[in-house]
């Protein structure tokens, strides 16, 4: 429930971050009429099925993404849940999951990454890196040096083939911030591996043109979120392999 509640207040998020308006005090609105939305037409997924995906006053169709991030965010707050228990790690990790959506929603249809998500991941990042410092009394070198390789290896993929965006960097920083070391790499494999397939794709079935832009941001968002949940058992399966 937590997560259908927050994930409404992320399409907020997303459609105020794309008009680069204030977030100061959101409010609901219709993308067709500006219509400021009531509680009956706010309540996660069900008002957007009871109303067939229209606007309760001017019948405009709403955009499937509404419902989309709202099952999505629900979904991964309860796999974090079962996983970390009620924990600060549940609470870090759940917080980051619903950043790597708003990022990778904006990124998907802007091919832009804002510079107030990258301010408030990395910040959110050294919270937590603190916290886990005062608890541990140690200083928490893995999640610092996987923020360094995020950052490095992306910064030097866009370097050397100015085939991704400079937003990219900012992404894989914050992952690395909050996943650590093997993390990191867990959400760059995955990554690549995702982007490398869609790409072959795309090209193959010529569904845009060689030269388009293909938004990476998505991509390391799903790595991010499946090294957050699954990240040590797919490092313990690969070297397994050997």
């Amino acid at each position: 429930l937590l997560g259908l509640i927050i994930g409404s207040f992320l399409n907020v998020c997303i459609y105020i971050l794309l008009r680069e308006e204030t977030i100061s005090f959101p409010k609901s609105l219709c993308s067709s009429c500006g219509y400021n939305l009531k509680f009956k037409d706010l309540i996660p997924i069900f008002s957007y099925v009871f109303s067939g995906g229209r606007c309760s006053k001017c019948k405009g169709k709403l955009s499937i993404k509404y419902p989309i991030v709202e099952a999505l965010n629900a979904c991964f707050y309860l796999l974090i849940y079962i996983k970390f228990g009620f924990t600060l790690e549940c609470f870090k990790f759940c917080l980051f999951a619903s950043l790597l959506i708003v990022i990778a929603f904006i990124d998907l249809e802007t091919k832009y990454v804002y510079n107030s998500t990258v301010i408030f991941g990395v910040v959110t990042g050294v919270l937590f890196l603190t916290l886990e410092c005062i608890e541990t009394k140690l200083i928490p070198w893995d999640y610092i040096v996987g923020g360094f390789i995020g950052f490095g290896v992306i910064y030097i993929i866009v370097i050397l083939t100015r085939g991704m965006g400079e937003g990219d960097i900012d992404i894989a920083l914050i992952c690395g911030l909050f996943l650590g070391i093997k993390g990191i790499i867990v959400t760059l494999f995955i990554a690549i591996i995702l982007g490398g397939i869609v790409a072959g794709l795309i090209l193959i079935f010529k569904l845009k043109d060689k030269k388009a832009e293909i938004a990476f941001g998505p991509y390391l968002a799903i790595g991010g979120v499946i090294a957050c949940l699954y990240g040590s058992s797919i490092i313990e399966m690969y070297l397994k392999s050997f």
